[in-house]
């Protein structure tokens, strides 16, 4: 029983003193509500959250990687437990450099999960110290997908009910 307890109390103290860091990697294209509500929910979570506005070879941003960091900077600038970066290469590798040992991921719909699942999965086997995290998001903010908010800017609607008032305001301003 005592070793018990000690072994315990010796794993407790272990775990107080390590940071509990968690990467939130995206495109962010543009930063939207669904994202917000995520990140938010995850800080009582961790200690510290990377979000990680990755550079995808394969896709074309709407917006730069500068304005998608400056969305987040100005959106979490009160909030001391959040860092934004821009990333480029393997997930995992980005962990590894900043100490994260968790992966976050936002999931809408069962469609959702399958993809961050394979993805969770090949991270695993590169690195089976990181583990990925899911949060299921707010039912309100279910339908909101990057890709429709920016087809809706592209033809000129609003997009306002999807949008953080940062990003709002910079719309309005281009």
């Amino acid at each position: 029983m005592c070793h018990s307890l000690v072994r315990l109390i010796r794993y407790s103290a272990i775990i107080t003193t390590v940071m509990r860091i968690c990467l939130f990697p995206g495109t962010f294209d543009p930063v939207t509500l669904g994202h917000v509500d995520i990140i938010c929910r995850a800080l009582p979570l961790f200690d510290k959250i990377l979000i990680g506005v990755g550079k995808n070879s394969t896709k074309t941003p709407m917006f730069s990687a500068e304005q998608r960091l400056n969305w987040f900077e100005e959106i979490f600038k009160d909030e001391p437990g959040i860092e934004v970066s821009v990333y480029e290469g393997l997930t995992i590798d980005y962990c590894k450099k900043n100490g994260a040992g968790f992966i976050l991921r936002g999931i809408r719909y069962v469609s959702d999960f399958e993809y961050e699942k394979a993805i969770a999965d090949a991270n695993r086997t590169l690195d089976a110290s990181i583990e990925t995290i899911f949060l299921t998001c707010e039912p309100k903010y279910t339908s909101i997908a990057s890709t429709i908010v920016r087809d809706i800017i592209r033809n000129g609607g609003d997009a306002s009910p999807f949008l953080p008032q940062v990003v709002i305001n910079s719309l309005k301003n281009k």
